[in-house]
């Protein structure tokens, strides 16, 4: 369906020098300060957990392949949050809405799907280390070498970048609307393709086959991992031990399927059931509530993670008291 107000393709509707505006939340006008100061303490809580976690594995000396990912995992929601919340935060302080240079809205589209896209495929990476920790622990120190684990990390960010690159050119070659007006709080790929000045399905193909790379062939890849490590559970005699080997996953999982359910409610989807309103609440969880939950899960439920924390402050008091 074409959108509300377009006008006939012209030569300026893809014009590099033009401008969006983000309206963000600007239906909520009384609750503006409430909610600045509530995005800003999550904003800030998010970045000093991961921060936290970050700091943490870089000072241990010897690193498992989990506590490597979990690492790289930190850095993605630090840069995933720095790319969101501060254009979120100051669409709240100006009441008609932001603008964006047509350039910003690409690159801000572009780095959010990318680093989006590069945490799919390092779930992925994760689940592979479950499933070899548990099927073959004998083997796990041989498989899951420095280098192994090296080439993932540099893969998952490579495969996410050029899905993102590829997406973001299909989306800004299409004609936009006169309006230029998105209502959002960000460059989201919903809310800017539904201002493309188009009657087709067509434009939406890009996002089909994105969706297909970065959600449902990673999603697969760890459901087939799980799979294994159901299987191998299953032969395990002792229930102690096949608890104790599947309180292992548990914060993986519990991240898998925050990441997953609210990405596959975002994009796979028709433009046709497109929602402002409910697009930018959803979007409010998926850019703010769950990457705050990330350094929680792991820290709870990480007994690596938790031992590294606490030799970081054991560091600290002692340094302290010298």
């Amino acid at each position: 369906m074409p959108c509300e107000g377009c006008m006939e393709r012209d030569n300026k509707s893809t014009d590099p020098t033009m401008e969006f505006l983000l309206l963000g939340f600007s239906e909520l006008l009384c609750l503006r300060v409430l909610l600045f100061l509530i995005f800003l303490i999550v904003h800030l809580v998010t970045l000093a957990g991961n921060v936290m976690i970050f700091i943490a594995v870089v000072m241990e000396p010897s690193r498992p392949p989990m506590l490597f990912f979990l690492c790289q995992l930190s850095v993605i929601e630090l840069c995933y949050t720095l790319v969101i919340v501060p254009k979120a935060l100051l669409s709240l302080i100006v009441v008609d809405g932001s603008t964006i240079s047509f350039t910003g809205c690409a690159a801000q589209m572009h780095l959010f799907v990318a680093l989006g896209g590069a945490e799919c495929f390092l779930l992925v990476a994760m689940s592979y280390d479950r499933y070899v920790a548990i099927c073959q622990p004998l083997h796990y120190v041989v498989v899951m070498s420095e280098g192994l684990c090296l080439r993932l990390a540099v893969a998952c960010c490579l495969g996410g970048f050029a899905v993102a690159l590829g997406l973001t050119v299909a989306v800004f070659r299409l004609p936009f609307c006169q309006s230029r007006r998105i209502n959002h709080f960000f460059c989201d790929v919903p809310a800017v393709l539904h201002l493309a000045c188009t009657q087709s399905y067509t434009p939406e193909l890009p996002l089909l086959a994105a969706c297909v790379l970065l959600l449902l062939l990673p999603f697969l890849l760890i459901l087939t991992s799980y799979v294994c490590i159901a299987a191998a559970l299953l032969r395990v005699t002792p229930s102690v031990g096949r608890c104790k080997a599947f309180s292992t996953c548990i914060s993986h999982l519990a991240i898998t399927l925050l990441h997953y359910g609210c990405a596959t409610f975002m994009y796979i989807r028709p433009k046709s059931s497109y929602s402002p309103a409910r697009d930018k609440m959803v979007s409010l969880v998926y850019t703010n509530i769950t990457p705050l939950l990330y350094p929680f899960i792991y820290s709870l439920r990480n007994k690596e993670i938790r031992g590294v924390l606490r030799k970081m402050l054991k560091r600290k008091k002692t340094a302290q008291l010298n």
